[in-house]
């Protein structure tokens, strides 16, 4: 097994990066004096691949939509029970989440952790699937998914991006629809399993009061020996602008709620880590809570606390979201374009800018300060193939000027989409 120490020496912090002959990622950062431990098992694989090929396959395969979702809820089951009874004798909490690009099985605990570690890794790598036990998930799912048709902040979100993309699966739920989910069988799921849910797609990351050279024993212990996939993804080529720039619905909402995205086109899989440094610093420095902008939206009583924004990413797209609260989202959008317009004509107060990158820089610090928010930076990094510490140096070193370039080819006007929750009635 490869495996080297990482460490940054302005921070005082430290992780074990590693390759397992299986291919599999490990990223573990041992914090000896903390109680409690914290562990990923993860696959690069989410809602967003649907149409993919393996080394052993003459042409793409497109699956329904809903799939990765589905087998990261079948996978807690198996023959003789499901993991979380398992769990529940050990006292460790455990779940699972899968988002657009990738799946995460995951524990945390204070005693116990070789012992949680052992089950992590055994019910991961132990599908079980059979015709009764997918129709039943059907019914399950379904629910869920019918329930999240009337979650107003789901439906913000997921309208905003049917309004930002014409082609790209990412404007499409993460649990697919009621009819994609229904074409789902278990051939179908054994099949995205064996190519998703192969040591070299996957990770593992660890934090806590664990031992690195232990967790690597185990590993090697406990992995599978499989044959490596190579796995090609592929995706609709997505036009340049917005397949609509404004979306209604009425729900059970007091106030309005609204989304506001700008996409960006994408020339590679996914942005480096200074374009999205560079991205985050225009943002808070531009609209964070100690803005101009922020200041004159939520004395005019047009934005409350709710009001945030997010650098979206991964295989494929890119966008800029805005979310909040409104009596008035089409003044706050407006009034966004406009200080958008004025920044590019006139830049952006270097105080601001130096503001900005000092408090993204302390947030990124103060993420080793529990296991659960190192174990997500680790998560990132894996994920990514990439260094956690490449971030914090990106904000050291990014200046004005590059700024100011990010700011003249992104958050365009043409490019972007309104999207709001309305009162009933």
């Amino acid at each position: 097994m490869q495996n080297q120490i990482i460490e940054n020496k302005a921070i005082g912090e430290k992780y074990v990066k590693a390759r397992h002959e299986s291919g599999l990622d490990i990223y573990i950062c041992e914090k000896r004096d903390y109680a409690s431990s914290y562990a990923l098992f993860g696959t690069r694989y989410g809602s967003i691949d649907v149409c993919f090929k393996t080394g052993e396959d003459a042409d793409f395969v497109h699956v329904p939509a809903g799939i990765a979702h589905f087998l990261e809820h079948k996978l807690f089951e198996s023959e003789d029970g499901d993991a979380f009874t398992r769990y529940a004798k050990t006292g460790a909490y455990a779940n699972a989440y899968t988002s657009f690009d990738r799946t995460c099985y995951l524990f945390s605990c204070s005693d116990q952790f070789e012992e949680n570690l052992g089950i992590l890794m055994d019910f991961v790598q132990s599908p079980y699937f059979t015709k009764e036990t997918v129709e039943k998930e059907q019914g399950i799912i379904g629910q869920e998914i019918r329930m999240y048709d009337d979650s107003p902040t789901w439906r913000v979100l997921f309208n905003l991006l049917g309004c930002l993309y014409h082609e790209h699966s990412v404007k499409v739920d993460i649990a697919g629809t009621v009819e994609s989910i229904a074409k789902i069988d278990k051939d179908l799921l054994y099949r995205c399993y064996h190519t998703f849910y192969n040591p070299a797609n996957m990770f593992l990351c660890v934090a806590g009061n664990v031992e690195a050279a232990r967790v690597l024993e185990l590993c090697d212990k406990w992995l599978k020996p499989v044959k490596p996939v190579e796995i090609s993804r592929t995706f609709p080529k997505e036009p340049r602008g917005v397949a609509q720039s404004r979306c209604e619905q009425k729900l059970a909402v007091a106030m309005p709620l609204f989304t506001i995205g700008y996409k960006e086109a994408c020339e590679s899989a996914y942005p480096s880590v200074k374009r999205r440094v560079v991205t985050e610093l225009a943002l808070e420095a531009l609209f964070g809570n100690f803005s101009p902008f922020y200041k004159e939206m939520f004395d005019a009583g047009l934005i409350n606390d709710q009001f945030g924004s997010e650098y979206f990413f991964g295989n494929g797209y890119a966008a800029c979201i805005f979310e909040g609260e409104s009596r008035d989202p089409d003044r706050v959008y407006e009034a966004m374009n406009r200080e958008l317009e004025r920044a590019r004509k006139n830049g952006i107060d270097e105080g601001l800018l130096e503001a900005a990158r000092r408090k993204l820089y302390g947030r990124q610090i103060m993420k080793f300060n529990t296991v659960e928010s190192t174990a997500g930076l680790l998560v990132n990094a894996a994920f990514l193939r990439e260094d956690p510490f490449a971030g914090l140096e990106a904000y050291r070193h990014v200046t004005a000027a590059d700024v100011m370039d990010h700011l003249r080819s992104a958050l365009r006007p043409e490019d972007s989409a309104l999207s709001m929750v309305l009162p009933n009635g």
